[in-house]
C-alpha cells in the first residue's frame, strides 16, 4: 500500500500529514476530506458511505461530506479532539489503517 495519512484538530484544521512514495496525488486532499468529514460530522466516515450504499444518495449533496471509508474522529477521553483520514489504498483497508491510527491516539 501507498497510502496518505492526515490528521486534523477539533477544528477540522490540518495538523499532520504524511504521504508515503510514489502515493498518487489525488490521494492528498482526499486524506484530508475524509479527516474533516469525520471530525465535522463527529462521525467515521464509513457511515455516509453506508447509507449512501444503502439507498440514501441524498448524502452526495452534503458540503462538505467525503462518504468513502477511511475517516475517523479521534476521541481522548470521551472528547473529539481531531481526526484522522487515509487515502491510496481500497477503502476498507484505507479504513484499517485509520482504525490502527485512532486506536495509537486513544491509548495515550
Amino acid at each position: 500500500w501507498t497510502v496518505v495519512v492526515s490528521v486534523v484538530d477539533d477544528g477540522a484544521n490540518l495538523v499532520y500529514l504524511g504521504r508515503m512514495d510514489n502515493t498518487q496525488i489525488g490521494s492528498v486532499e482526499v486524506s484530508i476530506q475524509k479527516a474533516r468529514t469525520a471530525v465535522s460530522f463527529k462521525r467515521p466516515t464509513k457511515a455516509f458511505e453506508d447509507m449512501i450504499a444503502g439507498g440514501r444518495t441524498a448524502l452526495l449533496g452534503l458540503p462538505g461530506a467525503v462518504p468513502i471509508e477511511g475517516g475517523l474522529p479521534l476521541i481522548v477521553n470521551g472528547q473529539i479532539v481531531g481526526a484522522i483520514g487515509i487515502s491510496g489504498a481500497t477503502s476498507q483497508q484505507d479504513g484499517v489503517v485509520a482504525k490502527a491510527g485512532a486506536d495509537a491516539v486513544q491509548a495515550q
